[in-house]
């Protein structure tokens, strides 16, 4: 089993590549860039009423931000790559397992947005939601939408656990000048963003805010996983567009 810097730089090599096949073709990019904003307004829309409850809003805006977001992550990947080597000596040990599974799932997701941009077609009849349907049964890779969501779950639980652990939020704090200077700014923040959004909601709804959180994006992505893949294709781009149109009136 390669170490977590390895697999860190293997996760954030093969986006670079992504990203440097998608320059070479703008008009891929640009398909890319709507294959993303549409699942951003997908994923709004489908949690709407958590985003409009204060216990919720916080973690709801986390996911959206940083795990379903259409922003562009070159930056932060960079100096991830570049510091990979370091985690272990400037993070807790209980920390790395997350920035690893952080860095694979960006890299699943990257592949999978790049597989559906290929195969998107914008002529399409019924619009943008009967393309990406059409896209996500071409794409196929079942398992991979499976393990994207496991590994989504998977850090929200981790960040949960994480925040039960005595005195790890001030080691967070302390480290934030050395994580700075060490360019380590981006992965310092969606730690402590991560940290203190799952802290608050652990403490609410007698102790199982995060994980009445964690169950429901399991339910609902589970569910819209299954309706892409088998539901009739006019139902899936229905459900799709009303999820997509309530995220627009969201944003």
């Amino acid at each position: 089993m390669p170490d977590p810097a390895q697999r860190i730089r293997a996760a954030l090599s093969q986006v670079e590549s992504l990203r440097l096949a998608q320059q070479a073709e703008p008009r891929l990019a640009k398909t890319v860039g709507q294959v993303k904003q549409l699942q951003n307004r997908r994923f709004a829309g489908s949690y709407r009423d958590l985003m409009a409850d204060r216990t919720y809003e916080p973690a709801s805006r986390f996911f959206l931000d940083e795990l379903y977001s259409d922003r562009d992550y070159a930056d932060r990947d960079a100096q991830f790559a570049r510091i990979a080597g370091a985690l272990q000596k400037m993070f807790p040990s209980k920390l790395v397992g997350t920035a690893v599974a952080l860095a694979e799932l960006h890299a699943l997701s990257e592949t999978l947005d790049d597989a559906m941009a290929r195969c998107f077609n914008t002529k399409t009849a019924g619009g943008e939601a009967a393309a990406y349907v059409a896209a996500w049964r071409a794409v196929g890779r079942q398992p991979d939408r499976d393990a994207q969501l496991r590994v989504v779950l998977g850090i929200g639980k981790d960040l949960d656990r994480l925040t039960r652990t005595p005195g790890l939020r001030l080691m967070l704090k302390m480290m934030r000048g050395a994580a700075q200077s060490a360019g380590m700014g981006d992965l310092q923040r969606f730690l402590e963003t991560g940290f203190d959004t799952f802290a608050a909601m652990s403490k609410a709804k007698g102790g199982q805010g995060s994980a009445h959180f964690l169950a429901l994006i399991q339910e609902r992505e589970a569910a819209l996983i299954d309706v892409m893949f088998n539901a009739p294709p006019a139902q899936a781009a229905a459900q799709l567009q009303g999820f997509v149109d309530q995220g627009r009136l969201h944003g």
